[in-house]
């Protein structure tokens, strides 16, 4: 795993300056702390940092092909790249290395563009091509690894963090309107939107070729695209059957590493079933890292142990507790913009305690998406079949309460005549922390006129739209898939995962298992209020019972707890003491407002509060 950077000038006799792209190298040695590499030539400059995990010795970057007119900086793993270095080694290419940077060179001289239909893997890459004279960038289909980038009138500049791109000269850095919405109302920011206007994100499954001419062309398009395509004539344990044999060999292809390897264990059905997969595959024992608390309704501990035991792990434990709030100014300058998933903070932890003993780690990351394992799903099944029941209020406090538990964002106090206002096929777009209504008044009048879009929730209401499918949870899927997991989860573990300089892999993302997946009847996936059952299907001999059965908990922590308890005077002092710079976009009062129904009625707003320190804490690092 590493970091990747670039800047290339349209003026083709203005040349990048070296100290320049050194420093945006330099900011992002976290991903790369192994070694570094600088390519210029005339107006174009590549950067790279690397984390050393295949081929130690030779795997240097930039990478050029045999006469220097192709070269790429690489960021990710290609799991296929020795199956594929055979075949174009068979057509007469002559490999230097023994990386699977040097496959995609070859992949890309033989196949131009379509060679990202040969790769399997998570990357995001830049190539040059000097004969040509254009560079083409792509990230993985599911957007695994990060792609960022800025144009004018002048200059592309491209890294796989933000603040590669902020260490560039002349780089526009007004705040972003839509962006901003996007996160007040989902806790991350979506679609190819960054905090800044004029940066934007690759998204996943796409490529981008910038062509180097009078108008210096840009262009984007879609090279993968999720198909849904449910195969009904096979049988249960047809699928039973395909599922254990891919999620195996998968597994298998993403143990492949030169350094020491481990996996997390939230000791829940995803991660288990990694674990269990690659203990079948491997001779030595696993080793495993687990985050816990000391609440015991969000601990997963003893589950994690269960399994540690079943598959005789070398098993490491840690405990996070409320003064884990300090590290927030960390975490800031890790998402480089407002990022209010909590836990983050867990995350981190736990690669930071992995990183300890090993270099690249394995997550179960996917399997909620990938088989429908959110509790929403099922609740939103029961409200779009009768919206009415919201009017029952034994049944109302039911779905609240869960909507709480299982999901990082939340509809309390919305009601149920909130949802008889939306097309019952949309409710999906309409999980957020913030309400359009509530972000009216949160966001000062100047600020939210600018917004564009007519809501946040559109963006995502366009995606339902464009799922292939008409099934309810199939479109709930694809939902996920192309927001929430890759804008929050994906990011999540990327930027804290990088910072300790631990390589996370994701082999249930693999997209040779995502397509199995694709082809299974969605009735197998949600069966009446059993989630994942297919999946619990396959991995029933493998996973201890308790596992099966335990209701989903991941990495969530106890938030309204702390600030209940802990936290109260932080959150005081946080939003509130001196002058807080979030009053420059937000409405104090309302924001005042919040905290005291808070308190007074003791209502969970946790993920608004968080969403408010995170951003303050963000301002105040941008001021710095």
């Amino acid at each position: 795993m590493c970091g990747i950077t670039g800047k290339i000038y349209f003026d083709k006799s203005r040349k990048p300056d070296h100290a320049e792209l050194k420093a945006m190298c330099d900011v992002i040695i976290h991903r790369g702390p192994d070694d570094e590499g600088l390519f210029i030539s005339n107006n174009v400059g590549l950067g790279f940092r690397r984390l050393s995990i295949i081929d130690l010795n030779t795997g240097h970057q930039p990478l050029h092909n045999h006469d220097s007119s192709v070269v790429i900086v690489f960021n990710g793993e290609i799991y296929n790249y020795q199956v594929q270095r055979e075949l174009l080694e068979k057509k007469g290419y002559i490999f230097k290395t023994a990386t699977d940077t040097e496959v995609i060179v070859h992949l890309y001289e033989e196949y131009g563009v379509n060679c990202l239909q040969y790769l399997r893997g998570m990357f995001a890459f830049a190539i040059w091509d000097q004969k040509k004279g254009h560079l083409f960038c792509a990230r993985d289909r599911f957007g695994i690894k990060p792609f960022y980038y800025f144009k004018d009138e002048q200059q592309f500049v491209f890294g796989s963090e933000i603040k590669s791109i902020l260490k560039s000269g002349n780089i526009d850095t007004t705040l972003s309107e839509d962006a901003l919405d996007s996160y007040f109302a989902f806790g991350y920011i979506t679609s190819d939107l960054s905090i800044y206007k004029r940066i934007h994100k690759l998204l996943p499954g796409n490529y981008l070729l910038l062509t180097l001419n009078e108008n210096s062309n840009l262009k984007t398009e879609k090279y993968w695209t999720i198909n849904f395509d449910p195969d009904y004539t096979r049988s249960e344990t047809y699928w039973k059957e395909e599922l254990q044999a891919c999620l195996s060999e998968t597994v298998k292809l993403h143990m492949l590493s030169d350094v020491p390897l481990g996996a997390f264990l939230s000791g829940g059905i995803d991660s288990s079933s990694v674990v269990a997969m690659m203990a079948k595959n491997s001779t030595q024992p696993i080793k495993t890292f687990s985050i816990g608390f000391e609440d015991p309704r969000y601990s997963e501990l003893k589950l994690a142990r269960e399994l540690a035991k079943k598959y005789n792990c070398d098993h490491y434990e840690q405990i996070v507790k409320p003064e884990s709030i300090g590290l927030l100014p960390k975490l800031v300058k890790a998402y480089d913009e407002p990022f209010a998933d909590s836990s983050a903070i867990p995350t981190y932890y736990v690669s930071k305690h992995a990183r300890e003993k090993v270099t690249v780690a394995l997550s179960g990351d996917g399997g909620d998406e990938l088989f429908a394992g959110y509790s929403i799903y099922s609740v939103l099944h029961k409200i779009k079949a009768n919206p009415l029941n919201f009017a029952y209020p034994l049944l109302n406090k039911l779905i609240w309460g869960t909507l709480h538990k299982i999901y990082p964002v939340s509809l309390k106090g919305k009601g149920y005549s909130y949802f008889l206002s939306k097309k019952q096929e949309e409710l999906g777009a309409f999980i957020h922390i913030w309400s359009q209504d509530e972000r009216k008044r949160l966001i000062q009048a100047p600020t939210y006129d600018n917004i564009t879009f007519s809501a946040s929730e559109q963006y995502k209401v366009e995606v339902l739209k464009l799922c292939n499918s008409d099934d309810f949870t199939t479109k709930l899927q694809a939902l996920d898939i192309q927001t929430y997991m890759v804008d929050d989860i994906l990011t999540k573990v990327d930027r804290v995962s990088m910072l300790n300089s631990l390589e996370v892999r994701v082999p249930i993302l693999d997209h040779v298992f995502a397509e199995l997946s694709f082809r299974i009847p969605p009735n197998l996936k949600l069966k009446g209020s059993s989630h994942k059952h297919i999946l619990k299907d396959s991995m029933s001999e493998f996973l201890p019972h308790r596992i099966l059965k335990s209701p989903k908990k991941g990495f969530s922590i106890p938030l309204d707890l702390w600030f209940k308890e802990d936290l109260k005077e932080y959150i005081n002092d946080t939003l509130f003491s001196g002058s807080p710079l979030i009053s420059e976009y937000l409405n104090i009062n309302y924001v005042r407002k919040i905290i005291q129904t808070k308190n007074i009625f003791h209502r969970d707003f946790s993920a608004r509060i968080w969403s408010l320190i995170f951003f303050e804490e963000w301002l105040r690092d941008r001021k710095t």
